[in-house]
């Protein structure tokens, strides 16, 4: 994720903080529904262009592929339940990724399952040239499951 886009997201964040402690009740109470109608709005829209999308037969494989590799529009989809490619699989393409690195280093990571968000790993081998080989293991393998999968709310390794 850019950090142009994660500063915005942080804002954003701050902004529904903000509006949820407004001390005037009925100002706080408009506010987070416009959010949430707004929200709801997008949801719908951005819902009828993936439909759009998919049933192009002559480019749509090609655009909604795009989409899941581009950062801005792949949170965007994550947002409002949209990505077109379920969590474990992203899981599980961000595991094969980092594979060749835990492989350099003597280990490897099975993919235990992928339950309410909660991605359960499990470390294989080791790195026999470097003592803090499991951390190094552990920041290798979290950081390409949340560039994948930045909606995973924990990473679990046994």
């Amino acid at each position: 994720m850019s950090k142009g886009l994660h500063e915005r997201i942080v804002r954003i964040e701050s902004l529904i903080e903000q509006m949820k402690s407004a001390a005037d009740p009925e100002t706080r109470a408009a506010s987070l529904e416009l959010v949430q109608t707004m929200m709801e709005f997008h949801n719908v829209g951005i819902d009828r262009m993936m439909e759009i999308i998919a049933n192009n037969e002559e480019g749509g494989g090609t655009i909604l592929n795009a989409f899941t590799h581009d950062d801005i529009v792949s949170t965007v989809l994550l947002l409002h339940d949209l990505h077109p490619i379920d969590l474990e699989t992203r899981v599980v393409d961000a595991l094969e990724t980092v594979r060749p690195y835990l492989r350099s280093h003597g280990g490897n990571v099975e993919l235990v399952e992928v339950e309410d968000r909660i991605v359960r790993l499990k470390l294989v081998g080791n790195c026999n040239s470097c003592p803090s080989s499991e951390l190094t293991m552990k920041s290798a393998i979290e950081r390409a499951i949340h560039d994948a999968a930045p909606d995973v709310v924990a990473i679990e390794t046994t």
